[in-house]
């Protein structure tokens, strides 16, 4: 909450008018996709040094040339998003949570981005958002979903890949793009406003030739697997 009121603080003088680029651009159809991301970009890394937070990206080479993939990356809170919009170098939409879609400032970059909110609760909503995001992919948008369906609360440490979640990117037969998140729940789950530095390492993909004759639990666990792998080797190397 501390580092959320620094960014606010720092930038009063120009929230109204990143609140209203926001908002505009989910209200506004002539605005594309492309125009809003760049929009949301440019709030989110001055939010983002506003707040003292460094963000370093490993990997963008391993980001697909070719549009129409999903990022399958470790969930540890709502940080997670701006550190993926900072560093990022394509758009991309994301699958969120119903409950956090109403969330101030939040709720005008669901709109802005095109993100599809999804009730964890409703089997047969759930089951739209997986088609829709699969037709969505198969035409050529980039999405962003969490495997984990929640965020670990544990740091560093991965809650088990839940297979469902796979379905979207094994039926549009698109790349599957692992992330490692490091340190994203500090910036706001620990209650200070010193400066500090979340890495992202975006992995190599697997294609669909890769995971075509895999189950969706498996697929899971082998994205689990190599986000803890290269987590386990970030650790390491920073202890040198």
């Amino acid at each position: 909450m501390k580092r959320i009121i620094l960014m606010v603080l720092r930038l009063l003088w120009k929230v109204p008018y990143y609140f209203y680029l926001i908002w505009k651009c989910g209200k506004d159809e002539s605005i594309t996709l492309d125009e809003a991301y760049a929009r949301v970009k440019k709030v989110t890394k001055a939010a983002n040094h506003a707040g003292r937070v460094k963000i370093e990206a490993y990997g963008l080479e391993n980001i697909p040339r070719e549009n129409g993939f999903v990022f399958f990356p470790n969930h540890q809170g709502l940080f997670d998003v701006l550190v993926f919009l900072d560093s990022c170098p394509v758009p991309f939409s994301f699958v969120i949570k119903k409950e956090a879609s109403n969330v101030i400032l939040l709720k005008q970059v669901v709109a802005a981005l095109r993100a599809i909110p999804i009730d964890r609760e409703d089997i047969r909503q759930s089951m739209q958002v997986i088609n829709q995001v699969t037709q969505e992919v198969k035409k050529g948008r980039n999405f962003l979903i969490f495997a984990e369906g929640t965020r670990s609360k544990m740091g560093n440490r991965l809650l088990p890949f839940k297979g469902g979640t796979f379905k979207s990117a094994v039926k549009a037969k698109c790349p599957i793009v692992p992330c490692a998140l490091i340190d994203s729940f500090k910036p706001f789950d620990e209650n200070s406003i010193r400066p500090v530095t979340v890495k992202l390492i975006y992995l190599p993909p697997l294609y669909y030739e890769e995971y075509a004759g895999m189950k969706t639990t498996e697929i899971g666990a082998e994205v689990k697997r190599r986000i803890e792998e290269a987590i386990a080797m970030a650790e390491s190397q920073a202890q040198l």
